[in-house]
């Protein structure tokens, strides 16, 4: 299980998306772009697929899709990201999703809120290529880290020991060491990254609290 960082991309055009894609892209392997309908969370992001047809970028992408009923609109994202998030919270079909994302030979991750117990993804794990733990409320960045999620990560990594465990909230130079040694291996940052005046430094940063382990 590879760590790595991954900016996270929260933004309300598309023109923002490339920017911000083109800061980061020769410095990570991943990013995400975090999707918001304004019905399942309250904030509302750039969310049109077609946009990336014709973008090229060295990165892969990942699609935090944060919105109600994601087997509607699922079909448009498989064309155009290598990987699928959706939240357990947001449908009754989650089993059918894992397996049409899967069919397109794409990845496929299920997100749990704060509040949501890692019990109920038990029945999936064995289909999943990444299960995302959120550890602030979703719908808008800049939150502090919740504490209780690392006891979450813990249990999570004892029941799930090779599988790919994403934290995404809050995450920090600050406490990126406790939360990979807690069992994270994919750390999501927005804010922090892109605020920082410096990407190339700060992310580098984040690496070196576990390369160096």
């Amino acid at each position: 299980m590879k760590p790595e960082i991954i900016p996270t991309i929260l933004v309300k055009t598309f023109e923002e998306v490339k920017e911000r894609i083109r800061l980061v892209e020769n410095y990570v392997d991943w990013v995400q772009l975090d999707i918001m309908d304004g019905v399942f969370v309250e904030n509302l992001t750039w969310n049109n697929p077609e946009d990336l047809k014709d973008f090229k970028t060295k990165v892969k992408l990942e699609a935090h899709l944060m919105v109600k009923n994601p087997e509607k609109i699922i079909d448009s994202w498989l064309e155009v990201v290598d990987r699928i998030i959706v939240h357990y919270e947001s449908s009754e079909k989650i089993q059918e999703i894992i397996n049409k994302v899967h069919k397109n030979g794409k990845q496929i991750g299920v997100a749990l809120n704060p509040e949501t117990s890692i019990e109920v993804a038990k029945p999936f794990l064995n289909d999943l290529d990444l299960i995302l733990l959120m550890s602030v409320q979703p719908g808008k960045g800049g939150q502090e880290f919740e504490l209780e999620i690392l006891e979450k990560i813990r249990n999570l990594r004892n029941i799930w020991p090779g599988g790919n465990i994403e934290v995404d909230g809050g995450v920090s130079d600050k406490n990126i060491k406790e939360i990979f040694n807690a069992g994270a291996n994919l750390f999501c940052v927005g804010t922090y990254v892109y605020q920082s005046g410096d990407i190339k430094q700060v992310i580098n940063k984040l690496k070196e609290n576990y390369e160096t382990i």
